[in-house]
This record gives structure tokens, sequence and C-alpha cells, in this order.
């Protein structure tokens, strides 16, 4: 096949296996980035379009919207932003930044919306899929049980992607351009006539998913011919081996609506097909970096409809993760392209949609390494996770921090649970700080007036065991329903048709758990009560040891709650056999559960936000960085495989007055995190002043796994950021 001419390797041409294509074919770069380009005039004129319909977004919130047509992965004509001058092709609806409603997901909540922004839509459409299908954010409203129902209300659950698309799942959209479509649907057209044994309603529903797999690829293929491109077979060059990886991932993203769709690890692919073209001369550098700054601009283009409290939630537009780098049998992946990606953020500016995470190691070239650095001087776009950890040194293409192995893995997302208020039901006998109302039944309520550490423990196990017992019932009611009505086609039909099931379940306000859980041991906590004797409020001597200072007595407590979340979640049974991932994690709710939440025994107040992921709680780390990570280390990374989100804002002296000396102190800074086992790392580096000065700022800044853009949040949530810990000691 002259697709594939001069591609090394056998097993991939015999099976499925992009991984092996990968460590057959690619090159490992270990240079610096002196051979990199600016952009080239057509990218400037298509970013140029872009700014100005920015721009008028910025003023409106929301530029458009489609009025007479559901989402679809063919549903749309074709859509430019500049004609003439793209060099990679396709938007989600006909026009840029055009918003669409997607009924499968959220018909209602989106119809919402659209009024609320003075539009209505077709109600000849509303009224056909209303009589044959159902919207999943409805139905599963309707499923869920009372008690999933009443823990969302009073806040003990929060995230749960039961209005929003479920995210984390994403395809392996290099198979498109490696093997061609044509290739792909008679793989599971095997699959289909493979499937017929034991027929029961476990094996009807995987039959009856490859089949809409297989509806979906060939809308896929329609779709790009709309464009002039016929992806029937492999691409023959970098520019369509970009294009038809691009096609897939539009695919995914006109049939879902997810805060978060990773692309996965694609650069090493990539690179294959744009070192094969420059070797021909087919191509210059200007050109591969051509490809890969409009490449960027598509994604970061990508709009969806969100009901308002998703916005609140997770401060922004969606994000689309990338992974870059990663380690094989200690050698890197690191190619040119990995440089060129990262590239783009000089080229067209910083910008909050795509989201870069470096896999650190300590086999990543030194000049990589370096040039990550620098970036992190000027922009704030890079996170960074511990590669050796999540890649064992074994994958080649690890999708998001929290999923090993693309194509052939996936996650369930299921939210997270409130550990402060659980204390709190734990304090009160099941019963909310609030209203009073028992909610969780068959606890004994602390009758003392000064709280008793074992009896508060015990009653927060029992509490807690309950909470994950409804949590893990909501996950399996959202995915068994997602699958149902709101099946993401596009995107499994490039998975394999068998694969390994994750959950990932998260928990919220770990350090003011663990701060509070502190206090009632190592010193004396007073309850006090309102008049209908619920306790609602604490006095206490704040001589007590806090998270965040490398002190074993209150880190060790950290780890008995890692240890005891663990062990409650592996008593249940979830949606297809997944197997759980704990995260401590927020993603933005950090803000609504400490709204939400009243008083805790550490000392803090009443609806103040907590700390991002597993921050220390603000302001209480008092010797410095290091000292705050050390506590975070302790934390077991295998009890935590789904991550653990901890976001540094250090000030910009913290590390030198010279570019150059900060480079390297940042280097060595992110070399001793990873080499102590720490599992994902984010860098704000930014004064405090400058948020405090200038509420309109618009910096990009990193929170709980995302990036937000500082002048589009509101004053609740630029507080919160403004009270975080700010690092000046390392």
């Amino acid at each position: 096949m002259q697709e594939w001419d001069n591609f090394k390797g056998t097993k991939w041409k015999q099976i499925i296996d992009v991984d092996d294509f990968v460590i057959n074919n690619y090159s490992e770069y270990v240079g610096n980035s002196d051979f990199l380009r600016e952009s080239s005039k057509k990218t400037n004129k298509v970013w140029g379009r872009c700014q100005k319909l920015l721009e008028k977004e910025s003023i409106t919130d929301i530029l458009d919207i489609e009025i007479n047509e559901f989402s679809g992965i063919d549903t749309f004509e074709c859509g430019y932003i500049d004609k003439k001058n793209e060099t990679i092709v396709g938007i989600q609806t006909d026009d840029p930044l055009k918003r669409f409603i997607n009924p499968y997901v959220s018909l209602n909540s989106s119809l919402s919306v659209l009024k609320n922004n003075g539009y209505r839509f077709n109600k000849d459409m509303i009224s056909k899929f209303n009589y044959f299908s159902k919207s999943y954010e409805d139905v599963v409203e309707n499923t869920y049980t009372s008690e999933i129902k009443k823990y969302k209300e009073v806040h003990l659950l929060e995230g749960l992607p039961d209005n929003y698309g479920r995210g984390f799942i994403l395809g392996d959209y290099r198979r498109i351009a490696l093997y061609g479509i044509d290739y792909l649907i008679n793989k599971k057209k095997n699959d289909l006539q493979r499937l017929k044994k034991d027929i029961n309603y476990s094996m009807v529903r995987v039959r009856e998913e490859v089949v809409n797999q297989i509806e979906a690829l060939n809308e896929i293929k329609s779709m790009a011919s709309r464009y002039g491109y016929n992806i029937s077979l492999p691409a023959s060059n970098s520019k369509e081996a970009i294009q038809w990886i691009y096609f897939g991932y539009l695919a995914a993203l006109k049939q879902t609506t997810g805060i978060s769709i990773p692309l996965g690890n694609i650069s090493a692919f990539i690179d294959i097909y744009i070192e094969r073209d420059l070797a021909k001369g087919i191509i210059s550098e200007d050109v591969a970096q051509e490809l890969i700054d409009q490449f960027t601009i598509k994604l970061r283009m990508i709009r969806f409809l969100y009901p308002q409290e998703i916005q609140n939630y997770y401060l922004g537009e969606t994000i689309i993760p990338i992974t870059l780098g990663s380690v094989v049998n200690t050698s890197s992946l690191i190619t040119k392209t990995d440089y060129r990606i990262i590239n783009s953020i000089e080229n067209l500016g910083e910008y909050k949609t795509v989201n870069y995470t470096i896999l650190w190691s300590k086999s990543l070239p030194i000049n990589f390494k370096k040039y990550c650095c620098k970036i992190i001087t000027k922009y704030n776009s890079l996170q960074f996770c511990n590669g050796d950890i999540i890649t064992n040194n074994t994958v080649a293409s690890t999708g998001i921090a929290n999923l090993s192995k693309v194509g052939k893995q996936i996650d369930y997302y299921g939210g997270t649970c409130n550990l402060p208020k659980i204390l709190l039901y734990a304090i009160n006998g099941g019963k909310d700080e609030f209203t009073g109302e028992t909610i969780v039944e068959g606890i004994e309520p602390i009758d003392t007036d000064i709280l008793d550490y074992s009896k508060v423990a015990r009653n927060f196990s029992l509490v807690l065991s309950k909470v994950i017992s409804i949590q893990c019932d909501a996950i399996n009611t959202i995915h068994c329903l997602y699958d149902k009505y709101a099946y993401e086609s596009s995107i499994m039909a490039l998975n394999d048709t068998v694969v390994e099931r994750y959950a990932t379940i998260g928990m919220s306000g770990f350090s003011v758990l663990v701060d509070s859980l502190s206090a009632i041991k190592y010193s004396t906590v007073t309850i006090k009560r309102n008049e209908n004797g619920i306790v609602n409020d604490f006095s206490v001597d704040n001589n007590f040891p806090r998270f965040g200072n490398n002190l074993n007595e209150v880190d060790s407590i950290a780890i008995d709650v890692v240890k005891l979340f663990n062990q409650i979640v592996r008593e249940h049974h979830l949606y297809r056999n997944a197997k759980a991932k704990i995260e401590i994690a927020s993603y933005g709710l950090n803000i609504v559960y400490g709204k939400n939440t009243g008083a805790t025994p550490d000392g803090r107040f009443s609806g103040v936000a907590y700390s991002e992921g597993v921050c220390p709680t603000s302001n209480v780390s008092e010797n410095g960085l290091l000292s705050s990570l050390k506590s975070i280390i302790k934390i077991p990374i295998d009890l935590c495989k789904a991550g653990i989100v901890n976001t540094l804002n250090i000030t910009h002296s913290t590390f030198g007055a010279k570019k150059g000396e900060r480079i390297d102190n940042i280097l060595e800074l992110l070399d001793n995190i990873f080499n102590d086992n720490i599992s994902h790392v984010e860098i704000n580096l930014i004064d405090k002043n400058l948020l405090l000065e200038d509420k309109n700022n618009s910096l990009i800044l990193r929170n709980n796994g995302y990036l937000i853009a500082y002048d589009k949040l509101n004053s609740e949530q630029q507080e919160s950021i403004i009270d975080s810990t700010f690092y000046k000691v390392i």
C-alpha cells in the first residue's frame, strides 16, 4: 500500500495497533527549539478572522445558535473560517462559533439557554424528536432514586455528568489516518460476525453498539466527502494525516457536549508523517508549523451550549486535553512535533481551550524540559503529570492523566463527593447543618460539647459509606442511560470493540476535612448548636497540625482518609464491571461545595470555598512550597490512580530575577517533584497584586486541571483564586 511507503513494523499491519506503529517509526528528538518557525501568512489571516469573531462573542457571550437543525455527525453543511487560507478544514456547524443543540444529551436545558439568549428553536423539530426519542437529561433525572436526588440537592454529591456530555471517553482518532475508514468499517463488521455466542441481553447490547459504530464511521466518511476529502483510504501525507485525525475528532464534537473532550497523545504519530514528507521534500518546516497552527486554531474555536450551572462549575469553555511526551522502555517519545504543538502558543498567543499536559519523566530530553520551562516563564498553559507512573514506561499513547491506553480503555466520570459536609453529617447524626433535615438515616449524633475523635471518625466512616454507595448508584444510572440514549458511537467506533472500563470517583474538600479531623484529634473543638440543636459552628484552639506542613501527625490522617475511601469504593459494583479509580480533585466545585457547606472544625467559616484539589487550606502552609509537597507525596498514588490534582500559585521572584535562572530553577523543581512521586502539578507563575489591582486582567490561569480566563470569572470565583496560597518560598 503506497500510503504506508517507508513505514516499518509488521504487527500494526496485521491488527489495529497504533502504538506499535508509533514505536516502530517515530524519531526521538533531543535537540533544541531553534528549528521552530513563526506562524505563516495564511495562518495569520485565519487567526485574525477568528480574533474578530472572538471579540464579538466576548460582548454577547454567545455569537450564534443553530435553531433549525439538531447536531449530528453529518447534519450541517460545510463551514469555513477563511476558506481561501485554511489548511485544515471543518468546523462544528456551518459557521464558526455557532453553537448547536444536542437533543440526545440535553434538550430542555439547551432550550432554556436559547430562550435566555433570545432564540427560539424550530418547534416541528422538537415535536418530532420528542415523538421518536428521549433526551438523556430527562431520562436520567426521572430514573434517579429519591436518595440520589436528595444527595444532589443538599450538595453531598456534585459534578455528576447528568446534564452535560460525560467526557473523559476518547477515541483513537489516529486510526482513521493510519488505516482509513473502510478498513475500520470492515474490522467492525468482522467483530459483529464473531459476536454471536450466548445471545443474551449483554451480547445484544454489544452487537447493537457495534452496528451503531459502523453507521457512525460511514457518517464520518460522508462528512469528510462534503469537504472534498476521501478518507476511505489511509492518509498519504502529513496534511492528510492531521486532517483525517481532525475529521474523527470533529465527528465526536458534533455528537457530544462534554466539558472535557480529550484528543489524546497525537504528536509522535503526526511527526512520523511530517518527517517523511520533509525527507521527501514535499513540505518545508514552515508548512509543518502551519499545519499544526491551523489545527490548533480549529481546537480553539470549539463551542457548546451549556446550562449556566455547568458554566459556573467549570469556569469556562470546553477543554481539549492533549498529552505530550511519553516514555517506552526508558526512551522518550519526544519529537519535533511536540515542540511544534507547544510553539503554537507562541505563534497564536495563550488561549483557554487547549489544555497541554506534559508527561514529565527523568528520561525526557533535557532540551525539551528546558523548552517547557521557558514556556512556563511566559504562559500558564502547560500542566505536568508524572509520566513514569502513568505510563509505567510501557504505553506509547496515554490519552489523559488518568487513562493509560488510547483505543483500549475508557473512563466513566463519576463526579465528586463533599468530604467536609459528610463530616458535618457525622457530627449531626445524618442531619443537614442548614435545614436540620435527616438525610442519612441510622447515624447517632455526637451528644457531647467537645468533639471526641474516635466517635467522630466512626460516624464519618458510616456516613461516607452511605454517600459513596449512593454515588455509585448514580454513576451506574448515568452511564447505563447515556449508553442507551446518547451513545457516542463515533468515539467508540475508534476504540476496540472489547475495552477495559474504569470509573473515576472523586473527592472534594480534602484539606478541609483533614485539618478538621486534626483539630478534633490534637486540639479542643467545642461545638455550638442552634435553637434546633443542630451543630452549626465550632470554637477551636488553632494550635493543631495542619496538612501541608510535612507533619506526620496530620499527614497520617490524610493517608487514612484515602485508604478508607478506597476500601469503601471497592465494596461496590460499577456499571459494566468498571474498575474504580480514585481522584482528589474539585474541577471548580470547590466554590460550589464551600458555598453550600457550613462552618467546619478547622476554623473555616460557613460558605467559604475549599482549596483546589489536594492543595492545603489557603495560607496555612507555613514552611514553603516543598514542605507542602512533602505532605502530598505521602498520599499513596496507587490508591489515587485517577490523579491528585495540585495547583501551585508561585510568584515570579521565587524562581529568580533573570530569565535563565528562572528556567533552571523551574526545571530543578519539576525534576524533584516527580522524582518524589507527585502525581499531577500545574503552575501559575503570577503575582497576586496583578489580580488584586485589575479584575479585568485577561490572564490565563490554571485551576483544578483546567485553563480559565481570569477576566471571565465572576467576583466570587476571582476571590477564591486571590485567597489561594501564593508561594514566595520554595
